[in-house]
């Protein structure tokens, strides 16, 4: 592991010499020369931190850094300038949050610290951020621990750290019900806030864009299940009437809603927020707080642009030539039908919004608090892959509550556009759908709704990755 690593080579640094670190450096380097030439490239680099089990090391930007000549490789005097002027942003570092001067960080130095910039944890998360870096089990962080935790873990600044310790992420896979992520006073005031939307609004076009099919298939068994329609025969279909583009019908304003809906639901999360809190608190809102704001926050966002969610289902199912374009879909419900056209199905949508956050929501943190009481008892942070996994379950769970919402919104939204379709208000479409199809009715179109959460995850991650990366996020 490595901490044996350093075991050897561990000294209170402020009583050693220059020399005695140089040697501690080249024992790093030889070991980490993994072919004896002298020189450390980005894949020595790699497995040799790989395996010491350092976790979330940037490795290409230690050698971009680091890399002097533009050789694509760290001699011997590149890798020790690298370690010595990082080492003084880590001392810098210690010693903002080493508050009583007495050589140790313990945990309310960590929450004191996290708290004035602006992230608020709590005890037991303090706790589990100072034992992912504890190795000698004291329940507090020496120079040494400190420095071996994040030597490899190129951070300039305390509000990396923290930012590090926090680990958010933002995923799309195309329902408008999600409640919005936590950021702190520090991610606002930098702008991190805004790039990590853009980033996540970027990930969603694409997500959606590449789901979309199966979106548009949703919507059509959704609205036509009791006509004998399967995933198979509804496909085939829908190319049949109008061609492969036919299958992105109601994608172009459904990734165009994006970027507003998420602007409306952060501007109104972070109000609501102020509210519950108070102007002054600060911090990151409990779990039953963030149910509160994140449903009042989607209901907002979902007033103001609901218009737009009935167009894409008007457009999602329309014939070849039944309209020009969306402006003209616009122009005939409203001498067809009214201004209030545009809000059919509001209340369904709303009264889902409920259901769906709070499961979600809950179902998350549990899972991810399970975990890393089961698996990761010295770690912060479960991992990408696991928060990927309980937020993929946790999103299944609140949409097998809020389906039969959704479902009875979708009809609502499209009975007007179906000749002979029956006028019913949401009660009305409930029975209806139970008399005439069952129980079972309630939940058609939710197969290929669960088909595209997988492949929405996976595109929506690997995108806002590396959006991330390319508008300098984390």
């Amino acid at each position: 592991m490595w901490n044996s690593r350093f075991h050897m080579a561990r000294c209170q640094d402020n009583d050693v010499s220059e020399p005695e670190r140089e040697k501690r450096w080249a024992e790093l380097f030889d070991q980490l020369d993994l072919n004896k030439d002298g020189r450390i490239d980005i894949n020595e680099l790699r497995a040799g931190l790989d395996a010491w089990g350092v976790v979330q090391s940037d490795v290409e930007e230690i050698v971009r850094v680091s890399d002097t000549n533009r050789d694509g490789q760290l001699d011997f005097e590149e890798f020790s300038r690298y370690l010595r002027n990082h080492e003084k942003e880590l001392r810098h570092m210690f010693c903002s949050l080493d508050r009583n001067n007495d050589g140790h960080i313990d945990v309310g130095e960590i929450q004191q610290s996290l708290y004035t910039l602006g992230v608020k944890v709590s005890f037991e998360e303090a706790c589990r951020i100072l034992q992912s870096i504890d190795r000698d089990g004291t329940m507090t962080i020496d120079w040494n621990e400190w420095r071996d935790h994040f030597l490899f873990n190129p951070f300039h600044k305390m509000e990396d750290i923290a930012h590090y310790w926090k680990h958010s992420l933002m995923l799309d896979i195309g329902e408008q019900l999600t409640v919005p992520d936590e950021f702190s006073e520090w991610e606002r005031r930098t702008g991190l806030v805004w790039r990590q939307l853009v980033a996540g609004a970027i990930a969603g076009v694409v997500s959606r864009t590449g789901t979309a099919p199966l979106d548009r298939l949703k919507v059509f068994l959704q609205v036509h299940g009791s006509g004998g329609f399967s995933l198979w025969t509804g496909l085939r279909g829908m190319v049949r009437e109008g061609g492969v583009r036919s299958l992105w019908r109601g994608n172009g304003i459904n990734v165009l809603k994006i970027a507003p809906e998420s602007a409306i639901k952060f501007m109104a999360y972070e109000q609501i927020k102020w509210v519950i809190r108070g102007c002054k608190e600060g911090g990151t809102l409990r779990v039953q707080e963030r149910f509160v704001a994140g449903s009042l926050a989607g209901a907002t966002a979902q007033t103001i642009i609901y218009p737009m969610e009935v167009l894409k289902t008007r457009l999602t199912l329309r014939k070849t030539g039944q309209y020009s374009g969306t402006i003209d879909c616009a122009r005939q419900m409203l001498r067809k039908e009214g201004v209030l056209a545009f809000y059919r199905g509001y209340v369904p949508n709303t009264l889902g919004i409920i259901p769906y956050a709070g499961i979600d929501l809950a179902v998350y943190e549990t899972l991810k608090n399970a975990w890393l009481q089961q698996y990761c008892t010295g770690s912060a942070d479960p991992g990408v892959l696991v928060l990927l996994a309980c937020g993929t379950v946790s999103s299944t769970c609140g949409q097998l509550a809020s389906y039969p919402l959704s479902l009875i919104r979708t009809r609502m939204q499209a009975q007007a556009s179906i000749e002979g379709a029956p006028q019913l208000s949401m009660l009305g479409q409930f029975k209806y759908i139970v008399s005439h199809e069952g129980v079972p009715g309630l939940y058609r179109g939710i197969a290929p709704n669960f088909l595209k959460v997988i492949p929405a995850v996976s595109i929506s991650y690997v995108v806002y990755e590396n959006m991330k990366k390319a508008l300098g996020v984390g």
